[in-house]
């Protein structure tokens, strides 16, 4: 039987730079019962209760596929008090019901998700898709450039963070002057997706505070796209139907648009950071791949199983389910530990070695099921640009803190800074 505290020893910052044991202790008991000991998001469940975690591939891979499961986890929405009796007890109530309303789709179920979710990749076309490889691809090239000079290099913070909202904002057709703007929106909202952790009085402020300025924001610019469409993913989602005649309505597009903006941000830093840091710690791949930048995609896909960007979704059961040898009651917290099923040997051989030619089963980096990565293909081309370019251009680079700080989410998880020495930035 797995230990009860696994999961809060996995969230517990202490082990962020390396979880991995832990996931190995989980996977002994493929579904366990876990106590939330401090936990403070109710959609988990209470201390007494405690949450159920998934550790094993089989398991993870069946139950991510599972109708008997809702994504619908979040919390009611609760604006803090301002003291202003008008705010508090007449706008943000109606504001907390249209947020709560219209949850981005990764947040729903069907229909609504399904609706939602056909919209946007829609407007995922290949050819808009394909056009931002060749972007990021010029993107990493002039953010190397400016860094031609130094003898250091921050790959999270000189690459890593700066081309995901590069990217994004090209697609969603944002203003250039306002790329950093977004980046500090994505920054802070990713801290409310993080399952079970309490957050002070103060980041439940700030977080509200930029959802409502990134969601004015967004609606002052859906209705420019709306007056004048241009050919980018925004334009796309405002002006233009699914085949079956779909078209979102201005909340549901706000609330995708902030999604694709977090979702595709974070997940693509962390990608890019683990990803660099691998390779750091394995100097032949590193090599291999500075000779055959064809072997890219290869080193993308095992990272995605050896060192996941997303390391656990949350869910909660609809109707009782009976999984490896025990039954999750209904209306019971869910927690499908991606990262550890990664990791499991039932499904891939020495799975603690990084072997980019390894084959054969399928990683869950990118989830599965109806939740499947919507950007998957874009965040595959940024981590690919990255990793190629800064294996072609960093002459002799040599880590400088190895394990490098982390990020404080246990969900996405990924260092926060990664500085590099090089001989020379070529």
């Amino acid at each position: 039987m797995a230990d009860a505290t696994l999961l809060n020893q996995i969230k517990d910052f202490a082990n962020r730079a390396d979880p991995y044991p832990l996931y190995a202790r989980l996977r002994q008991t493929p579904v366990s019962r876990q106590h939330d000991v401090g936990q403070g998001d109710a959609s988990l469940g209470d201390a007494a209760r405690g949450v159920w975690v998934a550790a094993s591939h089989d398991a993870v891979m069946r139950l991510q596929n599972d109708p008997r499961l809702s994504v619908e986890t979040q919390p009611p929405t609760k604006r803090p008090s301002t003291g202003n009796p008008v705010t508090d007890y007449l706008i943000n109530p109606v504001k907390n019901r249209i947020t709560d309303s219209h949850q981005p789709f990764l947040f729903r179920d069907p229909p609504a998700h399904d609706l939602l979710r056909a919209a946007t990749v829609h407007q995922f076309t290949p050819a808009r898709v394909h056009a931002m490889r060749a972007r990021s691809e010029r993107l990493v090239g002039a953010m190397l450039d400016r860094k031609r000079d130094a003898h250091e290099i921050d790959v999270v913070a000189d690459l890593a963070y700066p081309l995901p909202v590069a990217v994004i904002c090209e697609l969603f057709g944002v203003p250039e002057g306002d790329a950093a703007r977004f980046h500090d929106w994505s920054s802070q909202l990713a801290t409310a997706v993080e399952p079970g952790v309490s957050v002070s009085e103060e980041t439940r402020i700030e977080n509200a505070r930029t959802f409502d300025a990134i969601s004015d924001y967004l609606a002052d610019l859906v209705a420019e796209k709306r007056r004048r469409p241009r050919d980018d993913l925004l334009s796309g989602l405002a002006n233009h139907a699914t085949p079956d005649g779909y078209r979102m309505g201005d909340l549901d597009l706000i609330s995708t648009a902030i999604l694709i903006l977090v979702a595709g941000h974070e997940t693509a830093v962390n990608l890019i950071g683990n990803a660099w840091l691998t390779l750091m710690r394995h100097p032949h791949e590193l090599e291999r791949l500075r000779a055959n930048p064809d072997r890219a995609p290869r080193v993308i896909e095992e990272v995605m199983r050896y060192d996941p960007p997303v390391q656990l979704v949350s869910r909660k059961t609809l109707s009782a389910i009976d999984i490896a040898g025990t039954t999750i009651p209904a209306g019971e917290a869910l927690v499908l530990m991606l990262a550890a099923g990664n990791r499991d040997p039932a499904a891939f051989p020495d799975p603690d070695r990084f072997d980019p030619d390894r084959s054969g089963t399928r990683h869950l980096g990118f989830g599965g099921g109806l939740h499947y990565c919507v950007g998957a293909p874009l965040g595959r081309f940024e981590a690919e640009a990255a990793l190629v370019a800064l294996a072609r251009r960093l002459e002799a680079p040599r880590l400088i803190e190895d394990p490098p700080p982390y990020r404080r989410p246990a969900t996405l998880r990924g260092p926060e800074r990664l500085r590099v020495v090089v001989e020379k930035i070529l």
